[in-house]
């Protein structure tokens, strides 16, 4: 730190914030983990009957995360038209599962590190977790809801564990690492 520059202590968290921020944290520790000691070569590897593959798993992760922490600060225009949906639409959410040429797994683990920070501080400075936005427009989503800051942070802890899980189920079939286990 430059003496003219000081740096902003960061926030201490109590709190609900405290408790969700840390449940996510330990979640992305848990996919994280499922790429310890991996080359770029086997985080692209599908190893059970799925399209899946640790890499993939964790850039679908990163993008999620990133989305979702969009739409707690823009809304639902920042989460697109999946009823107009193209083939390249389908094509670009399909690479969002697979390392593609020329990606590295330490890349993929920059980015995942750099959206959890965002979060992180996101969760941490927005003035409401009831604030709500009306859900996207999705064959998925009852029509006319909406979620708050804190729902969203709910989905992405789940959408995080679940794939957690997969991402374990991926490796043990790999080299037989037992991640969580």
């Amino acid at each position: 730190m430059e003496p003219n520059n000081p740096a902003t202590p960061a926030p201490v968290l109590t709190g609900e914030r405290a408790d969700l921020l840390e449940t996510l944290a330990k979640h992305r520790g848990f996919l994280r983990f499922t790429a310890n000691g991996l080359t770029d070569e086997q985080a692209g590897l599908r190893t059970t009957a799925s399209e899946l593959c640790v890499g993939g798993l964790i850039k679908h992760v990163t993008s999620v995360e990133r989305n979702w922490a969009s739409f707690i600060v823009d809304g639902p225009s920042v989460m697109g038209d999946f009823h107009n949906m193209t083939e390249e639409d389908f094509a670009r959410r399909a690479d969002e599962f697979r390392m593609l040429p020329g990606e590295t797994l330490a890349e993929v683990l920059e980015n995942y590190a750099e959206v959890a920070r965002r979060t992180d501080e996101l969760i941490a400075s927005v003035p409401d977790l009831d604030a709500a936005h009306p859900l996207p427009s999705a064959p998925w989503f009852e029509p006319g809801r909406t979620w708050s800051a804190r729902r969203v942070l709910l989905h992405v802890i789940a959408e995080t564990s679940q794939h957690a899980g997969h991402a374990d189920i991926i490796r043990e079939s790999l080299d037989g690492a037992k991640t969580m286990g």
